[in-house]
């Protein structure tokens, strides 16, 4: 009797020890991970009866909680609406969250690891639940520009500081107001929901960060650029064929560039660097070749292509192909056949290149703080890559000035500025509205801000539109934010 006693005493002490340290494990380690689970909708009602934290752009206050005086008790409202969309997203217990709301919910609702000892006070003090604050390293003056450059085009526009990863920008078109979806009657949320999901445009969808990803067309050039420099094997100023018409080989495609003749008008050869200048396709095409499609991928991977990416909101992976025959290597030179970029990404490149080939990880907090004013979290920045030399950047950045000051990326120009610059014009089929991009950055020898802009449906325009004539004037409104702050 008395072996059989010990046997179950083992056998319950066992299950005693699995139990303890299962829930040890979920309520310890896990707590943070279950919180933000978007299928957790425990988590969301109970977040919804707390005073959920404000987020913050600077001084200005784009989400935070007002009392209801209902079941609910607190409700969230977003003071700048439209303008700060693609950065909060939206909170409701019925449809979920999106945005910093859904990223940083365990903080925002007070129910992060971080804020144990705070939750122990607030108990003992007898405090209503409240989350943290967040800071977002949003510039609002920067932001407020790209909203109104973009207009009613359908596209987004990024900017981030070179030197940190700071993104002091993000806007997506078309965009809705948050504060459709934050009230408490959920029956009018729910339509309302609806609605965006069947509206025109998606305005649901992040445009810098996810969705359909386009083709980044000859900003892709760069990246081209940065493997041939680095290679060792060409200089910015390697001589290239120059030929008005292309065929790549094996195949009856034939590529030609934006002018239908010559790269710069004229000249059996022309420069790596007039071919980033003029923006040509014909010579990128013949040197993405030579290159071979694994030294462009392995550059690309370094600025960030076929990468995860948190910001902490997941960041959609901008892709360059695993496996590309030489037809198609040649496309990809100049952004086509199936790379696909978000514009986050081609704000990177460009950060990249200013800030001397060092890649910094882009980040959207700037800091976290607890009731108390306590720090919680804050923004520390880190090297995501080193890109190239520092060298392979300054050529880079001279035929990115080139393209500006009299190449093809001319409508970026600012007085008195030196504006480093690359356009695209990215097809997307047989018929089909172009794709229009610029990616740059300015100050080119103090570089303050890095851009891109992206234009879908070719702006309203078909195949007559270009990169520099609705992207570039753009990307100019965002810098001169930044320059005249």
């Amino acid at each position: 009797m008395k072996k059989e006693m010990k046997r179950v005493s083992v056998v319950v002490l066992a299950m005693f020890v699995a139990l303890f340290i299962s829930t040890s494990v979920i309520q310890v380690f896990q707590a943070d991970t279950l919180a933000a689970d978007p299928r957790n909708s425990r988590t969301l009602y109970d977040s919804y009866r707390t005073e959920r934290g404000p987020i913050l752009a600077g001084q200005t206050v784009i989400a935070d909680s007002v009392a209801t005086g209902d079941r609910y008790a607190f409700q969230r409202q977003y003071p700048e609406g439209e303008l700060y969309s693609a950065v909060t997203g939206y909170f409701n217990p019925t449809q979920g969250s999106s945005g910093v709301e859904r990223s940083m919910n365990d903080l925002l609702s007070g129910t992060s690891n971080l804020q144990f000892l705070d939750e122990i006070n607030r108990i003992i003090s007898g405090q209503p639940p409240k989350g943290a604050a967040v800071q977002v390293t949003v510039d609002p003056a920067v932001q407020k520009a790209a909203f109104d450059a973009l207009g009613d085009l359908t596209g987004s526009v990024v900017a981030i500081e070179p030197s940190t990863g700071r993104i002091l920008a993000m806007v997506s078109k078309p965009t809705y107001d948050p504060n459709q979806l934050a009230g408490t009657d959920s029956g009018q949320v729910i339509d309302n929901y609806n609605a965006l999901l069947s509206a025109e445009g998606d305005p649901l969808i992040n445009r810098t960060i996810s969705g359909d990803l386009n083709p980044p067309g000859s900003t892709f050039k760069l990246v081209v650029a940065t493997a041939a420099f680095e290679s060792g094997d060409y200089a910015p100023e390697t001589q290239l064929p120059n030929p008005a018409s292309y065929t790549l080989p094996g195949t009856n495609t034939t590529v030609f560039n934006s002018s239908r003749g010559p790269c710069g008008g004229s000249g059996d050869t022309v420069s790596i660097s007039d071919a980033i200048r003029y923006s040509c396709n014909i010579p990128m095409a013949e040197l993405g070749i030579a290159l071979g499609d694994d030294v462009i991928r392995e550059t690309a991977e370094r600025y960030g292509f076929n990468e995860d990416l948190s910001i902490p909101m997941s960041v959609e992976r901008s892709v360059y192909p695993q496996v590309l025959d030489s037809p198609q290597t040649g496309l990809s030179a100049f952004g086509q056949s199936d790379v696909r970029s978000t514009p986050l990404e081609m704000a990177m490149v460009s950060a990249g290149i200013a800030n001397d080939g060092e890649m910094m990880t882009p980040g959207l907090i700037d800091e976290v703080t607890g009731r108390n004013l306590e720090v919680l979290q804050s923004f520390e920045p880190s090297v995501m890559q080193t890109t190239s030399s520092s060298e392979t950047a300054d050529a880079i950045t001279d035929a990115m000035v080139a393209s500006v000051t009299s190449g093809a990326a001319t409508n970026a120009t600012i007085d008195g500025v030196s504006v480093a610059g690359k356009t695209g014009t990215a097809e997307n089929g047989s018929g089909d509205p172009y794709t229009l991009w610029f990616t740059g950055f300015a100050p080119a020898d103090d570089p303050q801000v890095a851009v891109a802009v992206v234009i879908e449906d070719g702006g309203g325009r078909g195949q007559d539109g270009s990169g520099n004539a609705l992207a570039a004037p753009v990307a100019k409104q965002v810098l001169e934010a930044v320059l005249n702050g």
